[in-house]
């Protein structure tokens, strides 16, 4: 009956690609010099050592989180998928300093929008490392992860990923 008064509802489509949101190194997870990501503890993934200090969106959908100290963002596609981009490691202790959010949460944000810009040199100097880790955090609840190989990534043209969700 409610298929008849409302149409056909919207059919939100499984699969994603996820391109790099900073340009720069490929990063195996593993290789990420720190055990939370490196572990997948909180999901599959990459990292990139960025060679310029801006971070674009890697998918279409929309601003989850913005965090209060500036160095990671939370974004979520229309299908569910779950993205944490987390500028360098141990960046919460700089405090917000070095970075500039450019998003809010609940924005819409399509592939290259731009989300953060950060001072590369000064979060080189004063963080633990540059290498940005990118989680899929509800990895858990996807079908299939294909990680293609790449070495050197392009803001927001190099596909990285290809995703199933559940």
């Amino acid at each position: 009956m409610f298929k008849k008064l409302f149409g056909k509802a919207k059919e939100v489509d499984k699969n994603i690609k996820i391109y790099a949101p900073l340009t720069g190194e490929y990063v195996k997870i593993e290789d990420i010099p720190d055990p939370v990501f490196a572990q997948k503890m909180m999901g599959e993934g990459f990292g990139i050592n960025p060679t310029e200090g801006e971070v674009v969106s890697p998918i279409e959908g929309k601003v989850d989180n913005v965090f209060p100290t500036k160095h990671a963002v939370g974004l979520k596609a229309e299908n569910g998928l779950e993205l944490l981009v987390h500028i360098g490691l141990d960046t919460v202790q700089l405090d917000g300093k070095g970075f500039e959010v450019l998003v809010e949460s609940g924005d819409d944000i399509k592939i290259g929008d731009p989300l953060i810009r950060f001072d590369l040199e000064y979060i080189n100097n004063n963080a633990k490392s540059i290498i940005s880790p990118i989680i899929i955090t509800n990895s858990d609840q996807t079908e299939s992860i294909h990680i293609e190989d790449v070495q050197a990534v392009v803001k927001g043209e190099t596909q990285v990923i290809d995703v199933t969700v559940s």
